[in-house]
This record gives C-alpha cells, structure tokens and sequence, in this order.
C-alpha cells in the first residue's frame, strides 16, 4: 500500500478523530455536570474535585484527539507520511484507541470495542503507508 491508499485513508482518520473529539469532549462535560447537579460523592471524594476533573478531562482529551486530527487533515493535504513529532502523536492515539478498546468491551459492549479497533487499524494504516518512490527503469543491456 502506498500513496494512492493513504490520502483516503487520512481523509477519513481526519473526520472520524474529529467527531470522537467533539463526542469525548462532550460526553465528559456531561458526566462532569452529572456529578456537579447530583452532589454525588465517590469513596468520600469531593464532588466538585470530581466534576472539575470530568470536564478538564474530557477537554485535554478532545485537544489531544483535534491534534491527531489535524495530524491526519496535514497528512490528507500534502500527502506524506507523518514523521518527527507528528508520528509519535499518532502512535499515541494508537495506543490510546488500543487501551479503550481492551477496556470498552467489559464496560460498554462489543459495538464500542469494534469502533475502537477500527479507529486503531485506520492510524496504523496511516503510519505503515510508504512515501512514493520513483520506479527506476532497469539498467539498459550493455554489449560487448
């Protein structure tokens, strides 16, 4: 696979990362508030500690994962693989997609833990697509 694969392949990473930073973002401002409204306390913890938590959370998480995603738009866009800094981004948005995945299968169920893998086969195959190199014509038969 190389480069005709890895501008669709970015497209998509791009706009699916997008929407889990917003989803993420979300869904742990709502749990933040939840837990603001009800007072409710966790082993004796305090639930304005717990709520603040939820929601700065769920921002650093939805920052990191808009990162990935313009990653992943730069990649769509010049159509090179990522390297440097970027790259070890992306590979840790992997392991992140690898590690919810592990975890969303006991808690969630089956559908959130194929969403996840899918999500990681999609960076992975991000990262493993090979820049375009020249095919170089073999050498012209010399005669003696």
């Amino acid at each position: 696979m190389g480069p005709v694969t890895r501008r669709p392949v970015a497209w998509i990473v791009a706009v699916v990362l997008f929407g889990e930073a917003l989803g993420v973002a979300a869904l742990h401002w709502f749990l933040g508030v939840v837990v603001d409204r009800q007072r409710m306390s966790l082993g004796g913890l305090d639930p304005d500690l717990m709520s603040v938590s939820s929601k700065t959370g769920g921002i650093v998480l939805g920052l990191y994962f808009a990162l990935c995603a313009l990653i992943a738009l730069r990649v769509a866009l010049r159509d090179r693989a990522p390297t440097g800094p970027a790259r070890i981004v992306l590979i840790g948005a992997a392991v992140v997609h690898a590690l919810l995945g592990a975890v969303t299968w006991g808690l969630v169920g089956p559908g959130a833990f194929l969403f996840m893998v899918l999500v990681l086969g999609l960076i992975v195959l991000l990262l493993t697509t090979d820049d375009a190199r020249p095919v170089s014509s073999p050498p012209a038969p010399t005669t003696p």
